[in-house]
């Protein structure tokens, strides 16, 4: 019974080590994914603010279509 819990602890040990050791590259990994994702956020949001003028310059907004 004492060999299975020493393979156990071995393999537990085992995973936490290549968990561990990958890491920084899952870390690096997620910090670009979190750079693409503000980059799109920053895009759409100029994207929206662009188009919200244009309604508003044109007199075409929601206001002038529940006018007509």
């Amino acid at each position: 019974m004492s060999f299975l819990i020493f393979l156990a602890a071995a393999a537990t040990a085992y995973f936490a080590w290549r968990i561990v050791d990958r890491l920084p590259d899952i870390l690096y990994r997620l910090a670009e994914i979190q750079r693409e994702l503000a980059e799109l956020r920053e895009t759409l949001a100029a994207g929206e603010a662009d188009s919200g003028a244009g309604e508003a310059d044109s007199g075409a907004g929601p206001e002038a279509a529940a006018s007509e």
